[in-house]
C-alpha cells in the first residue's frame, strides 16, 4: 500500500492512502489519523489499511479524491530517530524531523540522498534479517548540508509498503534508478542498490529501536553546486527510470 501525510494544520497532517497508479486518495481516519499510530499498532491497523488500498484501487470508495502530492507533508514529519548509514557502516545520527516534499530551502546546500526505512520496533543487536522483519515502510530522503553541517531533511510524499514495489524489491533490496533535474536539466541517473534491513540492523547496533525509528541507506552525495534561486527534483523511480516509486522531492533553493 501507499500512503501520504496530508497537510491540515497540525504538526503531523492527515493520513489518506494513496491508489497504485497515485491518481486517487481516501482518508484514513476511521482507522487512524496518522503514520505512527499505525507503526505503534502495525499487526491491528495495517491490514485494516490494506483492506481500504485494494477497494480504493478497484475504484470502489466513492469518498475517493484526486491526489494531490502538492499538499502533502513528509510521511512521517516527526520520527523518534532518522540515521544514515554510509557506505563504510559509519552511522550517522539525525533530529527526526523531515520537511515537506516542496518546502523551499533557505539557501543553497549539498544534498545527500537516502532510501528511508521506517521500522517497527527492533531489539538491539539484531542481525539484517530480523531487521528486516522490523521493516514497514520505505521512501525516499534527503538530507541538505552547509559546510557538513545538517541544515534540513527532506522526504518525498509517499511512504510504500515493500510488496507494492513490484519488481524493483527483490532480496530484501530495492533496485532503482536516482533521477535528477537541475533547473529542469536531467542530470546523469544513478542506480541504486539498497539494502533496507541491514541499515535498520546496524542502527541498532547498540541500542533497540522504537517504531516510528528511521533508518536511511546513502545514496551518496550529489556532486552539485546550487545557486539561489535553483531548482532539484529528486525522484527515485523504477530501474528503467519508468515509474516513482515514492514520489518526488522537488525544491526551490531561496532567492538571495
Amino acid at each position: 500500500m501507499k500512503l501520504a501525510s496530508y497537510a491540515d494544520g497540525s504538526r503531523d497532517g492527515h493520513l489518506v492512502v494513496v491508489s497504485r497508479d497515485l491518481t486517487h486518495a481516501h482518508h484514513a481516519t476511521g482507522i487512524a489519523t496518522r503514520l505512527q499510530q499505525v507503526l505503534d499498532d502495525w499487526g491491528f491497523l495495517a491490514p485494516q489499511l490494506e483492506d481500504l488500498a485494494v477497494q480504493l484501487n478497484h475504484g470502489k470508495l466513492r469518498h475517493a479524491f484526486p491526489f494531490e502530492p502538492e499538499k502533502c507533508l513528509a510521511p512521517l514529519p516527526r520520527a523518534y530517530g532518522w540515521a544514515v548509514v554510509g557506505a563504510d557502516g559509519g552511522v550517522r545520527r539525525e533530529a527526526g524531523q523531515f520537511s515537506p516534499p516542496q518546502q523551499p530551502l533557505r539557501a543553497p546546500a549539498t544534498a545527500e540522498p537516502a532510501l528511508a526505512a521506517l521500522g517497527g520496533d527492533l531489539a538491539a543487536a539484531g542481525d539484517a534479517a530480523v531487521a528486516l522483519d522490523a521493516l514497514r515502510l520505505l521512501t525516499l530522503a534527503v538530507d541538505w548540508r552547509v559546510d557538513g553541517e545538517l541544515v534540513a531533511s527532506h522526504a518525498a510524499p509517499l511512504a510504500v509498503t515493500p510488496d507494492e514495489l513490484g519488481e524493483a524489491w527483490r532480496a530484501g533490496r530495492l533496485h532503482g534508478r536516482l533521477v535528477a533535474l537541475h533547473n529542469g536539466a536531467r542530470l546523469a541517473p544513478r542506480d541504486v542498490a539498497a539494502a533496507p534491513g541491514e541499515a535498520l540492523a546496524r542502527v541498532a547496533r547498540l541500542r533497540a529501536l522504537r517504531a516510528g525509528q528511521v533508518a536511511g541507506c546513502a545514496l551518496g552525495a550529489l556532486d552539485l553546486p546550487l545557486a539561489p534561486g535553483d531548482s532539484l527534483r529528486l525522484d527515485l523511480k523504477t530501474a528503467d527510470g519508468q515509474h516513482s516509486l515514492f514520489g518526488a522531492i522537488d525544491l526551490d533553493v531561496a532567492a538571495a
